[in-house]
């Protein structure tokens, strides 16, 4: 017959303090393995006990020794130091552990860590690991514990990999990013409350750009929703549109399948889906032969042909135009060799919207660069002297500069978009790299274009010689635009990944940067300063991926000190993870777009200028290497250090305001 002591738990001894490290009369929070333990000191004797108060989880650890008793701090509860009983009797003592006192140090008995339950949460995490989510941004806090458990199993497991930021607007960026250059989500992790609510920028990023992303919060339990907890918002009202998809994950949810549905959702609707977590919910035992969801079966071929009649109508307008121009959008980013063949074959300039710029080389026979108020006079001439218009991927809205005067076949995926701000003359709803392929076969030998590649070298060439006559520009006051992308261009590598801002030093990208194999990102419909650092972490998680597309390549990121300032901290988490992040920063002291729009608007310039600390300064604080370059003649030797260096980088570049 066993006695009680034999069928305790088995326990192991952990060194809990030094000889005099604890005085008497005080207490101190130990972590022994994974137990958090108050340590006392009381009478000349040493007390164990569990750091929760059984009232409200209070650290006990952080209480004092009043009287005789150890106080709660949080609501003045007293509990015998050595014992945890607390005075009258009362039965909600406090656990306690054995205690030895050695030559050595204090020691601490704490009962062997049991295996490891199955949560709901663990069978969500690998969900999304089949799914092929990889990376996950965010902050760990005391609402999604369970959950950051969970991902934390998978990121041990080498199956995804997570991404401690600085402020969580940051991580949706980073997701947006990742979705834009990737096609793929990555996902960003909050509290409840004022965590789960600093996602929404980042998320609207993501769902006007067409960018699939996941939002995963942290909640307040179940039990309290309603009247007002702690950090309660209502997640699901506050997210409203911008998650295309949302659920809460509840006790009797079907949590793998909801895991399925959030991520075939933000696949397919290109979109932002949300799963909201209720703080109890995370840590429930998984249920009996509970099995993690996976893609399989659940995502056919997206590669549509569309109707015949559409492919008519469009084969008829091109079949006829001498001079027809294809104009693409960052909706056709993953159908460019597609897009290019079908050029070749029609021998038409490519031109495209500002999101879309790079997306063919500016050294190809065709590319003739961005179109609209960042772009260059060669797409500008092109589109005004066509005679078809073939759309692929964009909108027409303002700032795509795309008109709408001239015969248009729109292509697009989203039915939706078709014909979105104005009547198009062929709509065509089909997947884009299907659609161009059916037109380039049925164009074969058939197409009267002329051939249009001289003119595009022409062009070009005018265009090079404004851009080296800009290029001295010198007023005395700092590096012109033109000077500073001019070097960029020699330097940056061709296959580098360029997130940009917003601002006038992302209208000079436009138009001075040229392109050969460089991916750019941007926030492009909404527009959001401070997008460009963020940005820059999603994809260096990118470039740390098999993925053949990005595995490797290099991450130079662009913003103004407007936009810089937005998420300056987040040059500590590229430090951290020891990301290949080249950032430059074009400093002029102002907001230099807005007080061109308020010259332009005839209104006072008010307001728009910076206080500014030195930048470089800055980055090597916080551990990056940090360059500045006050003149031209220092552009390459800083520009040229920073994209060598194996880190992170800053190159605080002092520029004119006036010289855009």
């Amino acid at each position: 017959m066993s006695s009680p002591a034999d069928s305790a738990p088995p326990r192991r001894w952990h060194k809990a303090l030094e000889p005099d490290e604890l005085p008497e009369g005080r207490v101190k929070t130990v972590v022994c393995g994974l137990v958090s333990v108050c340590l006392t000191h009381h009478r000349g004797q040493f007390g164990a006990l569990d750091n929760r108060c059984p009232h409200q989880g209070g650290p006990l650890g952080e209480g004092s020794i009043e009287n005789d008793y150890l106080r709660c701090p949080w609501h003045g509860w007293d509990y015998d130091p050595l014992t945890g009983r607390p005075p009258g009797g009362f039965d909600d003592a406090v656990e306690t552990y054995p205690v030895e006192v050695r030559e050595d140090g204090v020691y601490v008995a704490i009962p062997e860590e049991t295996a490891h339950t199955t949560t709901v949460t663990d069978v969500m995490a690998e969900t999304l690991a089949n799914w092929d989510v990889r990376a996950v941004f965010g902050m760990v806090g005391h609402s999604n514990l369970g959950l950051a458990d969970a991902i934390r199993r998978q990121a041990e497991a080498g199956r995804m990999r997570y991404f401690g930021i600085r402020h969580e607007g940051a991580a949706a960026f980073a997701c947006s990013a990742y979705g834009k250059l990737t096609g793929r989500p990555a996902a960003c992790l909050s509290i409840a409350g004022p965590g789960a609510t600093n996602l929404l920028t980042g998320l609207w990023d993501a769902n006007v750009d067409r960018a699939p992303a996941l939002a995963l919060t942290g909640q307040v339990d179940t039990q309290v929703l309603g009247p007002g907890a702690f950090q309660e918002v209502d997640l699901q009202a506050a997210f409203g549109k911008v998650a295309q998809w949302a659920q809460p994950v509840l006790h009797t949810s079907r949590h793998a399948e909801l895991v399925n549905l959030a991520v075939k959702s933000a696949v397919l609707n290109r979109g932002v889906s949300h799963l909201i977590f209720p703080d109890e919910v995370q840590t429930l035992p998984a249920p009996e032969g509970a099995k993690p969801g996976s893609p399989d079966g659940r995502v056919a071929s997206r590669a549509i042909e569309p109707p015949a009649e559409a492919v008519e109508a469009a084969f008829g307008l091109l079949t006829g135009a001498r001079r027809p121009v294809i104009i693409v959008g960052h909706g056709a980013r993953f159908d460019m060799p597609a897009i290019t063949a079908l050029a070749e074959t029609l021998r038409c300039p490519v031109i495209t919207t500002f999101k879309g710029k790079g997306l063919i080389s500016d050294r190809h026979p065709l590319g003739c660069g961005v179109l609209g108020r960042s772009g260059t006079p060669i797409a500008s001439w092109f589109m005004n002297e066509a005679d078809v218009l073939l759309v692929l991927g964009a909108s027409f809205s303002n700032h795509t500069g795309i008109t709408p005067k001239k015969p248009t076949i729109q292509v697009d995926f989203d039915a939706m978009a078709l014909g979105k701000f104005h009547a198009v003359d062929v709509p065509v709803w089909g997947e884009i790299a299907a659609t161009v392929a059916v037109l380039r076969e049925r164009l074969e030998g058939k197409a009267q274009a002329d051939d249009q590649r001289p003119e595009i070298a022409r062009r070009w060439k005018i265009w090079r010689a404004e851009k080296a006559s800009r290029e001295t520009d010198d007023r005395g006051r700092g590096v012109s635009s033109a000077a500073l992308f001019a070097a960029l261009t020699r330097l940056v590598p061709e296959d580098a990944i360029l997130p940009v801002d917003v601002g006038n030093n992302t209208y000079s990208f436009g138009r001075y940067f040229e392109c050969t194999r460089q991916a750019v990102l941007m926030s492009g419909y909404l527009g959001s300063i401070g997008f460009a650092l963020p940005a820059a972490l999603g994809a260096w998680a990118a470039t740390q991926e098999d993925d053949p597309r990005f595995r490797g390549r290099k991450v130079v990121s662009i913003s103004g000190d407007g936009g810089f300032g937005q998420y300056m901290a987040e040059l500590l988490t590229a430090v951290k993870y020891r990301m290949n992040i080249t950032h430059v920063l074009l400093r002029n002291e102002e907001l230099g777009k807005i007080s061109k729009e308020q010259r332009a608007g005839h209104w006072e310039v008010w307001e728009t200028s910076l206080h500014n600390p030195s930048f470089a300064e800055y980055a090597r604080l916080c551990g990056a290497l940090g360059l500045e370059a006050r003149s031209a003649g220092e552009l390459e030797g800083a520009l040229g250090e920073a994209l060598a260096h194996e880190g992170p980088s800053l190159v605080e570049v002092y520029g004119d305001a006036e010289l855009v």
